[in-house]
């Protein structure tokens, strides 16, 4: 049926039990879509009913269609995995085989003790290509675009699987722009709130006892940057967070430290420098100098790949726009 430059067409899902979880509660993966594409959708028995301008209804089919199809490969339907199916161009299906990283028809996966990972922009899936496929790896750009996350869980991947055998993360622990003082306990208790969002990362990949298990063997470590001094890291996944926050001779003390059977993570944003004024980021140099190495790889974001709250995009766009993004 056709109404000026608006039309209706439906769309059938056989299986009313997927048809229900599609929807979601209270239909509010519809409303998302419909928000996103400014289309209605009216569910009648086991079809979706679509109004709208002709390219929005066929876009809201794709990935109605698209969504269904992961109910049917026994997923869950998050309103994650609908921003995915709007930022990211469409995929084949994963070949089957068990591969830790499901990419030899498009699609990109990460596979940890605790959930599935999948990018949500092309630049994190071409990010976590990177990471699989180089030695050394970079990651830049605002907060919120999934680097460090994305590095945690290939991690995680990487040591379930036997290709290390432990996980090594890092921070220059530099204070945000304020004094925080003394801070009481044992050296752990000092640098704990540093490294909590590295915690809060594993927390999502490893069951807890295990976690703490591996922690307490040292299998999994996480220690500012300073404490890498002197060490051959070999055989392990490392990942330095917050690179920016890291000197010149730093960069270079932890870059380094690669030893034979590692592989290395470098993530940092450029726009939130907490060294003191005058004092160089080691991330500049180390993208100044290194640009040029084969197995080094250099991966950028933009506001545009912020999967947070939809506001933290708006956010850095308009901090950016006030700076001339610098």
């Amino acid at each position: 049926m056709t109404t000026g430059t608006l039309t209706e067409a439906s769309v059938e899902f056989p299986d009313n039990r997927l048809l229900i979880e599609l929807c979601g509660e209270f239909d509010r993966n519809l409303t998302d879509i419909e928000t996103r594409l400014g289309v209605q959708i009216l569910r009648r028995g086991n079809f979706l009913s679509i109004h709208g301008a002709p390219a929005a209804q066929d876009e809201a089919k794709e990935v109605l269609n698209a969504l269904y199809s992961r109910l049917e490969q026994g997923r869950s339907v998050e309103q994650g995995d609908i921003d995915r199916e709007f930022r990211m161009a469409p995929e084949e299906p994963a070949a089957s085989g068990g591969s830790q990283l499901e990419m030899f028809s498009g699609k990109v996966e990460i596979k940890t003790r605790r959930k599935l990972v999948e990018p949500r922009t092309d630049a994190q899936k071409a990010y976590v290509k990177a990471l699989f496929q180089n030695e050394l790896a970079f990651g830049i750009g605002p907060a919120g675009t999934g680097k460090t996350y994305l590095a945690v869980a290939v991690g995680v991947n990487m040591f379930i699987n036997g290709m290390v055998d432990k996980i090594i993360l890092s921070r220059p622990a530099v204070e945000a722009g304020e004094k925080l003082g003394f801070l009481p306990g044992a050296m752990e208790d000092k640098v704990d709130p540093y490294m909590q969002p590295l915690y809060d990362a594993l927390n999502d990949f490893l069951p807890g006892k295990q976690l703490a298990k591996l922690r307490e063997e040292k299998v999994i470590e996480i220690a500012p940057l300073a404490f890498m001094r002197g060490r051959t890291l070999a055989n392990a996944f490392v990942v330095l967070d917050e690179a920016q926050n890291a000197t010149t001779m730093q960069m270079k003390m932890f870059l380094t430290r690669l030893g034979q059977g590692s592989r290395m993570v470098v993530t940092g944003d450029r726009t939130q420098i907490d060294l003191p004024r005058g004092v160089p980021s080691g991330l500049h140099d180390a993208e100044r100098l290194l640009g040029g190495i084969p197995k080094i790889s250099f991966n950028y974001f933009t506001s545009k790949d912020v999967v947070r709250h939809p506001l933290v995009a708006a956010i850095i766009e308009a901090y950016e726009k006030d700076t001339g993004g610098a």
